[in-house]
C-alpha cells in the first residue's frame, strides 16, 4: 500500500484528489513567490573622485541630465535631496514612473527610492544607488529587491531593471567627461 492510499478517505474519489492537490499546490506556490524577492545589483567604475561622481547622480529630481532612458522629471512633493521627495519620471517614450525617495546621505554618498506607480510589471520595488570610492575613482552601485507582476517571468523583469540601470550606468563615463 502506498502512503497516499493509507492517507485517502475510503470514499475520497481520484478527481476530487487531484483537485485537492492541485489547489494545495498552487496555494504553496504563490506563497513560496509573494515571500520571494527577486533582487539586481549592477555598478560602474570610472576614473572621477566619488565627491564628482556623486554630484553627478545625486539630485533625485535631475536623472535625465545623466540617464539617457528620462526625458524629464517633475518634482510634486519635496525637495528632491530629502526623504519623502515624490517624483514623476517621464520616459523617452512617455511612460510615467512615480517614485518617492526614502532615505538620502550625503555623507555616505547613497540614495533609497522604491516606485510607487508605473508600468514596470515589478511591485514593492525599493532601489539604492551608491557611490564608493575606489583606487581608480569611484564605483557606482545600483541595486533593487522587487517582486514580479504575475504574467512576467522573473527573468524578463531582472533583465528590464538590468537594461535600465545599464543605459544609465554606461552614459555615465560621458557624462562625466564634459
Amino acid at each position: 500500500m502506498t502512503f497516499e492510499n493509507q492517507h485517502r478517505p475510503a470514499n475520497q474519489g481520484s478527481s476530487t484528489k487531484h483537485a485537492a492537490q492541485a489547489v494545495g499546490l498552487a496555494a504553496l506556490m504563490a506563497s513560496a513567490a509573494a515571500g520571494h524577492a527577486a533582487s539586481v545589483v549592477e555598478s560602474v567604475e570610472l576614473n572621477t573622485t566619488p565627491a564628482r561622481t556623486w554630484g553627478a547622480i545625486n539630485d533625485f529630481s535631475a536623472w535625465q541630465s545623466w540617464h539617457p532612458a528620462f526625458a524629464s522629471t517633475q518634482v510634486v512633493q519635496g525637495d528632491g535631496q530629502s526623504k519623502g521627495t515624490v517624483r514623476v519620471l517621464t520616459t523617452q517614450d512617455g511612460a510615467k514612473f512615480t517614485e518617492e525617495l526614502v532615505a538620502f546621505d550625503s555623507a555616505s554618498r547613497s540614495y533609497k527610492y522604491r516606485i510607487i506607480e508605473s508600468p514596470a510589471p515589478v511591485v514593492d520595488y525599493v532601489s539604492t544607488i551608491e557611490v564608493k570610492e575606489t583606487q581608480a575613482g569611484s564605483l557606482v552601485v545600483w541595486s533593487s529587491s522587487f517582486n514580479v507582476k504575475a504574467g512576467t517571468s522573473e527573468a524578463d523583469a531582472k533583465k528590464l531593471i538590468a537594461g535600465v540601470y545599464r543605459a544609465g550606468l554606461d552614459n555615465l563615463d560621458s557624462v562625466m567627461e564634459r
